[in-house]
């Protein structure tokens, strides 16, 4: 028998006992609680550092304009602090057959998460589009251009940047240039700003009786040395154009472009003729060194503001960089855009280890002596690899006129 010193010393240790079966037990729930939630913390973390799985909202449909209805494409949902990519395409081809190697590109996700992309097809160049009406006059290029601003007030966009190949640089331009306040920056790949002279009119006349129309359109789009050493590349396109695009359509359209006349812009000069009509906004022209138009393409770039523009020529390069170098094209605009100020250093991270990780040194160095020997014929030219531009010089580079070759 226990006295009563005794049940009490046994009650006392039973209640310690019991005292630490529950604080090791709460001990327990909360090292788990810890756990969990720390484990979550780190998971949430985890997925916000690495790529999220990103899938924009597609809008498809088309906009009555006052020359027709012009085909949109929208991916993902406009930010009233940013603006979008507007995209339109060169003859004979639509939005897939010219951007789609571009805006599917791994190194692109870090731009079209950040920026929606709209892309606008000509009346009529949609993919299997039922021939025009007999009645129907086809639009000129100044009258194509006015068909943006009608896009941009369907779609709510406050300002777009402004991405254009061939055909559809030159509407782009025209567009920036009567409607300055609506473009915030421009990218121009294989941009003619000037109308057809007499022995191209002549030239092209001769092409019409000879060639058939899928010819005449590869010959817009890519290079004789081109055209003779890559052939899969230029079946691809033929079939694009004899199969997926309507013939009559597209022979509308080049007729319109044919009969274009120059986009009148003239090279603002400090102290002499500043208000001259030219760009207003960040340009950066892209033309591969094979291309049909590399010397329209300087030339356009000779009547622009140096302040404001870049001309990109690129090594080894044909006649739609953004289909022959997606990468490079990717990070040079890339870096166009920050230089803009919409997207910060630290979001775009990746993209730039991705691209510096798989560039050519090579092409960088071939680049290098074709400059060289452009200084000897007396041109200038500013050798600046892509890959030599930091994110915090890319303002100043834009500030000043620069001859980039990659």
């Amino acid at each position: 028998m226990l006295n009563i010193q005794d049940n009490y010393i046994f009650t006392l240790f039973l209640s310690f006992h019991y005292l630490a079966i529950i604080n090791n037990f709460f001990f327990f729930v909360f090292s788990f609680n810890y756990f969990y939630f720390s484990s979550t913390a780190a998971m949430v973390l985890e997925e916000n550092e690495t790529d999220s799985i990103f899938e924009p909202q597609i809008t498809d449909e088309f906009v009555e304009t006052l020359y027709g209805n012009v085909h949109c494409i929208l991916n993902g949902t406009p930010k009233a602090n940013r603006p979008v990519i507007l995209t339109f395409h060169d003859v004979g081809l639509n939005h897939k057959t010219c951007f789609e190697t571009l805006f599917n590109h791994e190194d692109m996700y870090e731009i079209v998460r950040h920026l929606p992309v709209c892309h606008v097809e000509a009346p009529g160049q949609n993919e299997a589009a039922k021939t025009l009406p007999t009645a129907y006059v086809y639009p000129t290029m100044d009258q194509l251009s006015e068909t943006l601003p009608a896009v941009i007030k369907h779609f709510g966009f406050r300002n777009v940047i402004g991405v254009g190949v061939g055909v559809g640089a030159y509407i782009m331009a025209k567009f920036a240039l009567n409607h300055p306040d609506l473009v915030d920056g421009l990218v121009l790949l294989n941009i003619n700003p000037n109308a057809e002279g007499l022995m191209d009119s002549v030239a092209n006349k001769i092409t019409e009786w000879t060639h058939t129309l899928p010819d005449t359109i590869i010959s817009h789009l890519f290079g004789k040395e081109e055209i003779q050493t890559n052939l899969d590349l230029i079946a691809t396109y033929r079939h694009h154009i004899t199969t997926t695009m309507n013939q009559s359509n597209v022979s509308q359209f080049l007729r319109s472009y044919k009969n274009r006349i120059a986009l009148e812009m003239e090279r603002p000069v400090p102290g002499v003729n500043i208000n001259v009509r030219t760009l207003k906004c960040p340009t950066l022209l892209i033309v591969g060194d094979n291309s049909p138009v590399v010397e329209a393409v300087v030339d356009c770039n000779s009547k622009l503001n140096p302040t404001k523009t870049t001309l990109l020529k690129m090594a080894d390069c044909g006649g739609l960089p953004q289909v022959d170098q997606p990468a490079k094209v990717t990070e040079a605009f890339k870096y166009f855009i920050q230089g803009m100020g919409y997207l910060s250093s630290a979001s775009m991270t990746r993209l730039r280890s991705r691209t510096a990780s798989s560039s050519s040194i090579s092409s960088f160095e071939g680049s290098r002596s074709r400059a060289h020997t452009n200084e000897k014929r007396g041109r200038s030219h500013t050798d600046v690899s892509i890959d030599s531009i930091s994110n915090n010089n890319m303002a100043q580079s834009i500030s000043k006129s620069t001859e980039m070759a990659c």
